[in-house]
């Protein structure tokens, strides 16, 4: 199947139900099913190679994914945040690229046609019903559907292939069609350059649940919207729902509407999830994991699960909401060694997963075993109750002396003291042993702790060879937009 056939069947499932709000404006469903197929005509007339979208959220996005779906093209939504030069370099490797931004570039590139963002979804919207629908070749399910360059934080960005196959194995499984009632509505605030804003649009398009369009995410708007627009259902990273937490709390709004959050992208804090879940008892909260290469959700914590966590006073199972839960259906999991073997519970190593809708493909190679295993390079144990815990990147394991030491089980035992906000560990050279530990933290307003008390702790917790050498004191730590923690720029920062 092709990712289209979501947008198709809810267009004629429910053809005047509201599909998107952007800006106090709303399309239905057939008005953007109808502006896909006149965009698709275009691409195809075009003879473009590659649908790339340079912008924030707008109606253009559903638009373009979907017209490019039909007419056979991959859809590359780019990082309009990167700089010139970085954007530059990306858009030289996709070749005559049809191109909807905010402006026109300065620079331009042969065969390459551009089309401003509004001028393009209105103008598609504006057209109306096209006199002969296209319909997407039979065997388009092999064929590309979304090409998107990963974040490039440790050299340059590799373009990850998604089929259409992958992405409908991921809707299938998970989202039940025409699910959603009308009332029902998901505010998407996330940058659609991700695979999260990606995913966020199609489910919400298969289940027939109108879609909020958020351009850049604002702590206090997002509260607003929620509550001008109604909104029931919403995903966030988790420095936005650090941000929402303060807010909410200063401006007092209700958020009555809302019944679910569901959050991804980084760690999230136990402090941060433990004061949302006692502050809204009536919203369901989950914890996706996912990738670029996995098409999305691959393990899920879900509302049962935390609620039951936040309620134990058992220790083990508490210790469940700093999990990403359990794999979704047709998901398999592994936790392996260097040497791949399949690890006991408990034991730490690399994720390894298998699924229909796992790519685990690049422009530039393939990752997918002959078995259809896919390496994730996140390393991380499972539980006696199968629940997966993340402890870092592979990249991010920390060498002292010949022993493979994991940032994360040392960010957590700093992270208990209620004196710390935000906590970040790194490897830093070291003649002696190769590399030395060191932590960047950030104190919680009105609080103070010394170095030697995060000693006591993580020996006490750990071992004295875990013990931070170094200890900076921050305003705040690097994130990317996606709440991602930049340990790079940390690393540049403590050596």
């Amino acid at each position: 199947m092709n990712i289209s056939m979501l947008l198709q069947m809810s267009a004629q499932t429910f053809p005047s139900r509201i599909a998107l709000t952007y800006n106090s404006e709303h399309y239905s469903y057939k008005q953007i099913y109808d502006a896909a197929q006149q965009a698709a005509q275009v691409f195809q007339y075009s003879g473009c190679s590659f649908i790339a979208y340079l912008d924030v959220n707008t109606p253009a996005v559903p638009i373009a994914i979907f017209a490019a779906a039909i007419a056979g093209i991959p859809y590359v939504p780019l990082n309009y945040r990167l700089s010139k030069s970085e954007l530059e370099s990306l858009q030289a490797r996709l070749d005559k690229a049809y191109v909807i931004s905010n402006q026109v570039p300065e620079f331009s590139l042969p065969d390459y046609t551009y089309q401003l963002t509004d001028a393009f979804y209105q103008n598609m919207l504006a057209a109306g019903e096209t006199d002969e629908a296209l319909h997407p070749a039979t065997d388009s399910e092999e064929s590309i559907a979304v090409q998107l360059f990963t974040s490039g934080t440790t050299g340059t960005p590799k373009a990850a292939l998604l089929q259409h196959k992958h992405l409908m194995s991921y809707i299938l499984n998970t989202v039940q069609f025409a699910a959603a009632a009308e009332t029902d509505a998901t505010l998407v605030s996330v940058p659609p350059y991700h695979i999260a804003g990606i995913s966020a649009m199609l489910s919400s398009f298969y289940s027939g649940r109108r879609i909020v369009h958020m351009e850049n995410f604002d702590a206090m708007e997002w509260i607003s919207l929620c509550d001008r627009e109604k909104v029931t259902q919403a995903f966030v990273v988790p420095t936005m729902l650090s941000e929402i937490m303060v807010k909410h709390k200063q401006k007092r709004q209700s958020l009555d509407s809302l019944q679910a959050i569901a959050y991804g992208g980084g760690k999230m804090p136990l402090r941060t999830i433990e004061e949302a879940l006692q502050r809204f008892p009536n919203v369901n909260f989950a914890n996706a994991y996912g990738l670029t290469e996995t098409s999305s959700t691959v393990c899920l914590l879900s509302p049962e699960q935390h609620r039951e966590a936040f309620k134990s006073d058992r220790p083990e199972m508490r210790n469940r909401l700093q999990s990403v839960g359990k794999p979704v259906p047709g998901i398999e999991l592994q936790i392996r060694n260097d040497e791949n073997q399949s690890l006991a519970a408990g034991q730490v190593g690399e994720v390894f997963l298998r699924g229909d809708q796992i790519s685990g493909k690049y422009r530039e190679k393939e990752l997918v075993q002959y078995d259809g295993w896919f390496p994730t390079c996140d390393h991380g144990y499972i539980d006696k109750g199968g629940y997966l815990y993340l402890t870092g990147r592979a990249d991010d394991i920390i060498v002292r002396g010949g022993e493979n030491i994991s940032p994360g089980e040392i960010e957590a035992v700093i992270r208990e003291s209620p004196a710390i906000s935000d906590v970040a560990v790194v490897g830093i050279a070291d003649e002696h042993w190769g590399e030395s530990i060191a932590a960047a933290i950030v104190l919680a307003e009105g609080h103070s702790i010394r170095d030697d008390e995060i000693s006591v702790a993580v020996t006490e917790k750990l071992r004295s060879s875990r013990v931070p050498k170094k200890i900076v004191r921050m305003k705040h730590l690097p994130y990317n937009e996606m709440g991602k923690l930049l340990r790079r720029k940390v690393k540049l920062l403590l050596e």
